[in-house]
């Protein structure tokens, strides 16, 4: 539980119900958009309580999102067996509509943290080709060279340590060169961000702010 505006949510996915966390700006104040946020491997202990994960959910808090997580099938209280992402990438479709039931008139961002990076840019890809592109994509850790990721929007946030040794630097670097997408490297970080977790929300914060900014002025130019 993050803070008292976080409510625990049931829902029916492919493979059983899924239990899930939905934190609220912590004011009271409308929403300004769903945020929807991924956590890293089942099968290596990742929950939707991963501190990484937290961190996502809580810069999103901040910058004024509804968030919700769920735990993958096969984790707490989820049911169903882990699915090698497939099963997983069509539960946070479900995730999504669900939110946009909730809250039919707001943008739609999605994050994710390692495992959950490759299971977020699936879905951003699903979406769009349905003609539902998402407001904007976070991926802390992203799984290049371990899963499949596909491509991703120019303007993704792209966190990832320095010296990560589960997914090394040099992968993410290969997997979003050609895709011309900026990587914001934190020195000395590991894959977990130990001792790190604050730069994760202050990028964020700064850049989805700062991108919202340029938006503005390309509006009124």
């Amino acid at each position: 539980m993050m803070n008292k505006n976080t409510k625990h949510f049931t829902m029916q996915g492919n493979a059983g119900l899924m239990e899930g966390l939905l934190d609220l700006p912590l004011d009271g104040r409308k929403p300004r958009g769903v945020a929807l946020v991924a956590h890293p491997h089942p099968l290596y202990g990742g929950t939707m309580e991963n501190k990484v994960t937290q961190t996502l959910a809580r810069a999103f808090v901040a910058l004024g999102y509804a968030v919700a997580r769920i735990n993958f099938r096969g984790v707490g209280q989820s049911e169903g067996e882990h699915d090698r992402g497939f099963g997983e990438t069509d539960d946070m479709g479900l995730l999504y509509e669900h939110m946009v039931e909730q809250y039919p008139d707001l943008p739609v961002a999605l994050a994710g943290f390692s495992f959950g990076t490759y299971v977020q840019s699936q879905l951003a890809q699903r979406l769009a080709a349905a003609g539902k592109p998402v407001e904007g994509i976070v991926l802390v850790g992203a799984a290049a060279g371990k899963w499949q990721m596909a491509d991703i929007a120019p303007n993704t946030i792209l966190i990832h340590g320095e010296n990560d040794d589960t997914i090394p630097l040099q992968a993410v670097f290969d997997w979003a060169r050609p895709q011309d997408v900026p990587v914001v490297v934190i020195p000395g970080a590991d894959h977990f961000f130990h001792r790190k977790l604050n730069h994760i929300k202050s990028w964020i914060i700064a850049l989805w702010l700062g991108r919202a900014q340029q938006q503005d002025d390309q509006d009124e130019a």
